[in-house]
């Protein structure tokens, strides 16, 4: 898997969790989206990854996790998102929803509501969590 797969992986995703969604698969739209997120940090890890380097075994590690919190720092986009964030309360009020998703989200049940707003944090023009990293991967 290499970044181009993870940044399609990430696009994939997102499609299927709208769809899900309009199905009324609340629950699967839910898990889904966070997925999202999950594929479009490692897509940022991967830039970061040059060609024939032998990788650092802890970021390695680090990277093999599905924690939007612990990936966006293996990304080296904490501080970025943290400024960010600090200048756009929409952007930082989408990101601390799309930190609530774990991958032990899929074991539970999800509401209209849960999976509009995970949706709409990671999707949304302007101030989405997903626009905000396509524009660093």
């Amino acid at each position: 898997m290499n970044r181009i797969d993870l940044q399609r992986l990430a696009g994939t995703r997102i499609r299927e969790a709208k769809t899900l969604f309009k199905a009324g698969e609340y629950s699967g739209a839910y898990y889904l989206a966070g997925y999202a997120i999950e594929c479009a940090l490692k897509a940022c890890i991967a830039k970061e990854t040059l060609k024939h380097d032998f990788p650092d075994k802890d970021r390695a590690n680090r990277s093999y996790v599905h924690n939007p919190s612990e990936l966006i720092k293996v990304a080296e986009l904490y501080r970025e998102l943290q400024i960010d964030g600090a200048t756009n309360p929409a952007l930082d009020a989408n990101w601390n929803i799309v930190i609530k998703w774990s991958e032990r989200s899929r074991y539970e049940i999800w509401t209209r509501s849960d999976a509009k707003a995970l949706i709409d944090a990671v999707s949304g023009k302007g101030n989405g969590v997903l626009p905000w990293i396509k524009r660093r991967w």
